[in-house]
C-alpha cells in the first residue's frame, strides 16, 4: 500500500526564510509536494502577507496543510487564525504538535525561527505531520469552535463595543 502524504503550503517572513528554506528541503526529500507561498530572501518582509497567502489557500481547501514561519511564530498565528476554517497552532516542540493534530485537528503549523533549529523544526513537522486526528470529544470540541467561528463570521458589527 502506497503512503500518500498531505499537500503543504508553506510560507515565512524574512526572520523565517532560513529555516523554511532547510525544512523545505527536508520535506521535499521525505516526498511531500511543497508549494513555497514565499518570502524567496531574507529582505525584510511582512509576515501578514506570507502569513494570509498560505491561510488563504488552507481555507479555501487547496493549499493542503500549511507551515508558516516568522521570528517568534505569534505573528504568523495571529494573522492565520483570521481566516475561516483554520486553526493555525504554534508548536515549539513535538508534543504540542503531536498534541495540536490528535486534539485540535490543526491544519497550519506555525514554527518560532527564533526558538527551533532545524534539526528541531523537522521532527516537529514531522510529528506533525504524522499524526491523525483522534475524533471522539475532541471533533465535539472542533464542532463547538466551528460554530462560533460560523457566529463571529455572521456577526454584521464590526465594533466590539456595540455587542
Amino acid at each position: 500500500m502506497t503512503e500518500t502524504r498531505p499537500r503543504l503550503t508553506i510560507g515565512a517572513d524574512h526572520a523565517g526564510f532560513a529555516l523554511k528554506e532547510a525544512l523545505k528541503a527536508a520535506l521535499v526529500a521525505q516526498g511531500y509536494d511543497i508549494t513555497d507561498a514565499g518570502t524567496s530572501n531574507a529582505e525584510p518582509a511582512d509576515y501578514p502577507d506570507f502569513a494570509a497567502r498560505v491561510a488563504r489557500a488552507i481555507s479555501r481547501g487547496t493549499g493542503g496543510r500549511g507551515i508558516l514561519i516568522c521570528g517568534s511564530g505569534i505573528g504568523m498565528s495571529i494573522t492565520a487564525n483570521r481566516f475561516p476554517h483554520v486553526r493555525a497552532a504554534l508548536c515549539l516542540d513535538a508534543e504540542a504538535a503531536r498534541l495540536s493534530r490528535l486534539h485540535n485537528d490543526a491544519n497550519i503549523l506555525v514554527l518560532a525561527a527564533r526558538r527551533t533549529g532545524t534539526e528541531d523544526a523537522v521532527d516537529i513537522a514531522s510529528v506533525w505531520l504524522a499524526t491523525p486526528f483522534e475524533g471522539g470529544r475532541h471533533q465535539r470540541r472542533l464542532e463547538k469552535i466551528r460554530a462560533i467561528e460560523r457566529d463571529v463570521c455572521s456577526t454584521s458589527s464590526t465594533d466590539p463595543e456595540e455587542e
